[in-house]
């Protein structure tokens, strides 16, 4: 995995990104649960468990330097599933297509740097033997 300063500032970001909100998602459930169920996802509960605990975990990947391929691939997956459940704004009304465009355009940012920072490092195949080394020391 390439060491360059940028990259690990940037994997720490992205980490954090995903971190933060997946604690608000189990600190302010009843708010998440009502946004969802206004979008129409289909499951919300177990959905938002899901999405809590992949984004803690997830997050804790990218900025520990744990498995950041496979983190950052499933957060590509997270994102647009995000983007077309959440931040559909074709489908919404006039006061909230401004405001969810923007919210998707940004979530395809976020998407591109998933990508590049995959692209960068080495894939890793997820065991428990070492799971605690990063990527870099594992190689």
């Amino acid at each position: 995995m390439t060491s360059s300063l940028s990259i690990i500032i940037g994997r720490f970001l992205l980490g954090l990104y995903f971190f933060v909100p997946g604690i608000t998602k189990f600190t302010q459930q009843n708010e998440m649960l009502v946004y969802m169920q206004a979008n129409g996802v289909p499951l919300a509960p177990p959905l938002l468990w899901f999405a809590g605990v992949a984004s803690l975990i997830g997050g804790l990947m990218l900025m520990s330097g744990r498995y950041v391929k496979f983190a950052a691939y499933g957060f590509v997956i997270y994102v647009l599933l995000v983007n077309f459940m959440m931040h559909d704004f074709w489908n919404m009304s006039e006061d909230r297509v401004s405001r969810e465009m923007q919210n998707f355009i940004k979530n395809l940012g976020i998407l591109a740097g998933l990508l590049v920072l995959a692209g960068f490092t080495k894939w890793r195949v997820p065991r428990l033997k070492g799971w605690w080394r990063s990527d870099a020391s594992a190689s």
